[in-house]
This record gives structure tokens, C-alpha cells and sequence, in this order.
């Protein structure tokens, strides 16, 4: 059974953030704060967690899971960005965005799409960056809910669905559970999948 750790959203503690890189480092899955949603996620090399996050969720193999980056130049590690889609990330990042693009050689095939693209995001909130950049790698994120409903917006939530299944919840507070708005750059043209927050700076 998964135990809930509380962090600081604003000042996440450096000591309290090393806990939950070990539990990744060790193939474990925790749940964490966003600036949308809280997510489920693991560490990006480690293929039996990501197996374990799609049998947590009930998740159908075809959807792929997104990933968080630190930061833009890291997210350029990931996926092959454009002119158009450096000069969009760098406007709307870190923020409530998912972006859809083509995949490096990075990323493992679990994650990328049959058109070889991923979704990444580098979310405007200090506890995931935090953990990236502490754990050296993106971590795997999907959003936690039970698939069809709305996201938990509490850490108790979260425990009380999936915590058989997590390994460490962060408690970072309530959210208000707003998914991301998810764009697809394809070389210099962008589309909207799906309007989420954030939304409002393409109307």
C-alpha cells in the first residue's frame, strides 16, 4: 500500500524530493502534483513500471502515456522540434501544455505513437521539475483518475483508488483537476487536440 508524503508545492524540500527519486530509481510508481492534475507516474527507463502504470489504469496499450521534461532544452533531447514549435514552447513553457511532436531516438517505443510522435510536457509547477532534474530522466505521466472519470484532486482520493497499486503519493495540495491543453506541431503547423487550460491564449 502506497504511503502519502506531503511536500511543499511552492518550496518543495530538496531532502523530502530525494525520498521519492528513490523510490523511481527502484521501479516504483508515485503519484504527484501538476499544474493541471495530479499524475501517476515512473521512471522513463524502466519498462516494467511503465507495464505497471497500463495495468493500474486499465489503460488500452494504444494510448500512449506522455512524459515530463524539465525544461525546454531537455524536452529537444526527446523529440525533434521545429522553428515554429521552439518559438511556441518557449512562449507557453513551463505551463499546462501537452505537446505533441516527433520522437528522437530517445524515447522508448512504449511511449511514442505509430507515427513515431510522444507527448511531453514541462509543467509549470516546482515538485515534478524538481524530481526530473533531481532523477537525471523524464518521468512518465498519465493522469490520475480511473479512465472516463475526472482526475482526483486530493492525495487521500488517489490513495483510496490506487493505492494498492502506487508505491509513494505526494501530497502537494488540492488541485483543481483542469486537464492540459494537448497541440500537436507537425514542421510549422500546430493543432489543438484537445482545449484544456491554458486554452485561452489560442482564442
Amino acid at each position: 500500500m502506497a504511503r502519502i508524503l506531503s511536500i511543499n508545492p511552492v518550496n518543495p524540500q530538496e531532502r523530502l524530493l530525494r525520498q521519492v527519486v528513490e523510490v523511481l530509481e527502484k521501479g516504483g510508481l508515485i503519484a504527484y502534483p501538476t499544474d493541471t492534475t495530479y499524475g501517476i507516474g515512473c521512471d522513463i527507463r524502466d519498462p516494467r513500471a511503465i507495464d505497471r502504470i497500463y495495468q493500474l489504469k486499465s489503460k488500452d496499450r494504444k494510448a500512449t502515456l506522455s512524459f515530463i521534461c524539465s525544461d525546454l532544452s531537455h524536452l529537444a533531447d526527446y523529440a525533434v522540434v521545429s522553428n515554429t514549435g521552439f518559438r511556441m514552447m518557449k512562449r507557453l513553457l513551463p505551463g499546462p501544455y501537452t505537446f505533441v511532436l516527433r520522437a528522437t531516438k530517445l524515447p522508448p517505443k512504449v511511449l511514442q505513437t505509430r507515427q513515431r510522435s510522444v507527448g511531453i510536457r514541462v509543467p509549470d509547477h516546482p515538485i515534478p521539475l524538481e524530481l526530473v532534474r533531481l532523477l537525471g530522466h523524464p518521468v512518465v505521466n498519465t493522469t490520475a483518475n480511473v479512465s472516463g472519470q475526472a482526475p482526483f484532486t486530493h492525495a487521500e482520493d488517489i490513495l483510496d483508488a490506487f493505492g494498492h497499486g502506487l508505491d509513494l503519493i505526494i501530497d502537494g495540495g488540492p488541485l483543481a483537476g483542469e486537464l492540459s491543453t494537448v497541440i500537436e506541431i507537425d514542421e510549422e503547423n500546430y493543432t489543438v487536440l484537445r482545449a484544456g487550460k491554458g486554452m485561452e491564449v489560442f482564442q
